[in-house]
């Protein structure tokens, strides 16, 4: 028996993100998660600022992901929003 490799899709996300964004950038991601039935989503995130509203738009959209049985993972991170995720203790929720 084989494993199946979960379907993928990759999305950006640019900035600055204001905290009025956060429901219409969820709803939008999320929308996308569901028609496209994926497993994982890949979110370039070499487009943001560095900063708490970025990582709770990131937290945000984890959480929505999960609940259509997907999960976020970043790519492009800087080093600074890296941190930040780990500062902020979310290294575990928001992947590489």
């Amino acid at each position: 028996m084989t494993a199946r490799v979960p379907h993928t899709v990759a999305f950006a996300i640019e900035g600055p993100i204001a905290r009025a964004d956060l429901p219409g950038l969820c709803a939008r991601v999320c929308e996308l998660l569901q028609k496209s039935k994926a497993g994982v989503a890949l979110c370039d995130v070499s487009g943001v600022d560095v900063d708490a509203v970025t990582v709770d738009a990131l937290a945000r959209l984890q959480l929505g992901a999960r609940r259509s049985g997907c999960q976020v993972r970043l790519c492009n991170a800087s080093d600074e929003l890296r941190e930040l995720v780990a500062f902020m203790g979310l290294r575990d929720v928001l992947p590489e």
